[in-house]
């Protein structure tokens, strides 16, 4: 079996206060977008994880595709497996690329043997992986608050636009952005701001993670100045990485010219249902 663990970029994304535990409460619009990896499970003899394309370092049993098998393994009876990423999504770049993979690993187990698991304990079981990863058990537009896994439907019209991500050659670690940011409420609830032309999103909708970044990166500065130099309506930097996304009405024919070659890319019309 095959399954898509696909991207997601951050509409907005305010830290409102450090948590007891360590982590921070954040306010932020999660949006699927296409930017795929490709996982496939076949029963074996014997377990094995291989992957493709993005090279990945570190222990095996320590990825999240992994954890995912181990941790519905403790509660049901799984088959061997053999099992195989193709990488695509980038590191380090805000979209979510490998509590994707987790996540998607929990649907696929779920739905290939039976596991009858329902939505509600997918989302406990992802919520294990960790912060990013329940919003991949829904996989539709969220509000999301808490650590990211308090969640709720939000209308954001966004049909018939394009979105175009730019990552350049740098990986940002989400731990140390953190540290640069100092935590604080918005007066305006993030939905709100939302429902404003998107024209007017550059004004008021804003990813608190940008002006430290941009201090350290400033390459990735210069990728979102290029968007909006290019038309974008809007444009931010993903989650606390170093990717950086552009909302267009209409794509500009010679955006591929605007971006040395060894910067990732990436674009698509929105399409949400």
């Amino acid at each position: 079996m095959i399954t898509f663990p696909n991207a997601k970029i951050n509409l907005g994304l305010n830290i409102t206060e450090r948590r007891p535990d360590g982590f921070h409460n954040l306010e932020t619009v999660f949006i699927p977008v296409g930017w795929s990896d490709v996982l496939e499970i076949v029963e074996a003899d014997e377990i094995r994880f291989t992957t493709s394309g993005i090279p990945l370092s570190g222990n095996p049993e320590s990825n999240l595709v992994m954890k995912a098998y181990r941790l519905l393994q403790k509660d049901f009876r799984l088959p061997v497996l053999k099992i195989h990423l193709h990488k695509l999504i980038p590191f380090g770049a805000g979209l979510g690329g490998g509590s994707s993979d987790g996540a998607f690993m929990l649907r696929l187990l779920n739905k290939t043997f039976n596991l009858n698991i329902f939505e509600g304990k997918l989302l406990e079981y992802a919520a294990v992986l960790g912060s990013d990863c329940p919003f991949f058990i829904l996989n539709k537009p969220v509000y999301a608050t808490g650590r990211g896994e308090i969640m709720q439907s939000v209308d954001v019209q966004l049909n018939g636009m394009f979105i175009l991500l730019i990552k350049p050659p740098v990986e940002v670690s989400t731990a140390k952005a953190f540290q640069y940011i100092s935590p604080k409420k918005s007066s305006v609830s993030l939905t709100e701001l939302l429902r404003l032309p998107v024209q007017e999103w550059k004004t008021h909708v804003v990813n608190q993670f940008e002006p430290s970044v941009f201090q350290q990166y400033p390459e990735i500065k210069t990728v979102r100045d290029q968007l909006y130099n290019l038309g974008a309506v809007y444009a931010s930097m993903s989650g606390s990485g170093s990717c950086v996304f552009g909302l267009f009405k209409e794509l500009p024919t010679n955006w591929k010219d605007q971006f040395p070659d060894d910067y990732l890319t990436y674009s698509q019309e929105f399409q949400i249902y």
